[in-house]
C-alpha cells in the first residue's frame, strides 16, 4: 500500500517566509503596477516587475530576458506576495488556479509529489543567486528633480 504525499505545512510557511525577505531586497524602489528592476548577473538579464499592488499583497513577475541561453529553462515566475504575513509564494500563469500542495503519482501533466514546494524552492534558490551574485542600477536623483 502506497502512503498519500502530505506536506509539511511549517516547513513550507517557512520556504515563504524565506522568499519574502528575499523579495523585499530586489523589489524596485517604488512598488507601483509597472515599475520595474533590472538585475544583471554574468551575462543574464534578469527583471523583476510589479504586476498588482495593494495594501497588504502584490503580484510580482520575475523573469530572465536573454535569448542567449540554449537548452536550459529560462526563469519566469509569478509570485504573489503578502506583506502583512511576510510570505511570498510562486502562482505559475500556465496553471488554471494555484498550485496543488501535493499531486498522485503519476498524472496527466507529470507534475512531482511536492510540486509546490519544489517550485518555491527553486524560488529562493533563484533570489539567492540574484541577491550573490547580482549588480542593479540605481537611480538617484543628485539633483532633486531641479536641472
Amino acid at each position: 500500500m502506497q502512503v498519500k504525499y502530505r506536506q509539511s505545512l511549517p516547513r513550507y510557511m517557512t520556504l515563504c517566509e524565506q522568499n519574502y525577505f528575499r523579495i523585499v531586497k530586489l523589489l524596485p524602489e517604488c512598488e507601483q503596477v509597472g515599475q520595474v528592476r533590472d538585475i544583471l548577473v554574468a551575462n543574464y538579464h534578469f527583471v523583476v516587475e510589479v504586476l498588482e499592488s495593494a495594501k497588504y499583497t502584490s503580484l510580482i513577475r520575475f523573469r530572465q530576458i536573454d535569448d542567449n541561453v540554449v537548452g536550459f529553462m529560462r526563469p519566469d515566475l509569478d509570485v504573489r506576495v503578502y506583506h502583512d504575513a511576510r510570505m511570498a509564494e510562486v502562482i505559475c500563469r500556465e496553471y488554471h488556479s494555484r498550485i496543488k500542495p501535493s499531486y498522485t503519482y503519476p498524472n496527466p501533466m507529470m507534475r512531482q509529489k511536492d510540486e509546490k514546494y519544489q517550485i518555491n524552492a527553486f524560488l529562493l534558490d533563484w533570489l539567492d543567486y540574484c541577491i550573490t551574485q547580482g549588480r542593479s542600477a540605481l537611480e538617484w536623483d543628485v539633483n532633486h528633480g531641479l536641472v
